[in-house]
């Protein structure tokens, strides 16, 4: 595989690109927490294969004073002890949303979502998971590099 973009969609699209961005940047971090927001934005990078994302989330939880050793046991959350209730609920609930349709995300599933979060959040989630998978099908499609100094 080569590690040169195949085309410069945010040049070459720069109206979808600056509304993407712009959804991107309207996320309610404050409502849900940046640590949590960041934590679903690195698991579902992860699970779409997107490098560009995994890099730039992983940084960003690294400036909010996030333990690597954390970060590392992201993709193992279920057996790793960093955890917690809230965060469980929204990385159990990533990787369901991100498989579909190859998933379904269950009643039951969404009943441990909702112990932990309310409507809102529920919903402000859902444009997080939206919205990352969107930069991770572009950037993983088009080879978006990753860059080689931050």
């Amino acid at each position: 595989m080569t590690h040169t973009a195949r085309i410069d969609y945010r040049q070459l699209a720069p109206t979808a690109f600056r509304n993407l961005y712009q959804l991107s940047t309207g996320l309610r971090r404050d409502l849900l927490g940046h640590r949590l927001v960041d934590l679903v934005l690195l698991r579902v990078s992860q699970i779409n294969g997107c490098a560009y994302c995994i890099d730039m989330h992983w940084r960003d939880l690294i400036k909010l004073g996030a333990d690597p050793r954390h970060l590392n046991a992201v993709t193992g959350w279920r057996e790793a002890p960093f955890f917690d209730e809230r965060e469980r609920a929204a990385l159990e609930w990533s990787e369901l949303v991100t498989g579909v349709p190859y998933t379904d995300p269950s009643d039951e599933a969404f009943v441990r979502l909702r112990e932990q979060f309310t409507d809102e959040e529920i919903a402000e989630l859902g444009f997080v998971i939206a919205t990352i998978t969107a930069w991770n099908v572009l950037n993983v499609s088009f080879r978006n590099p990753l860059p080689e100094a931050v």
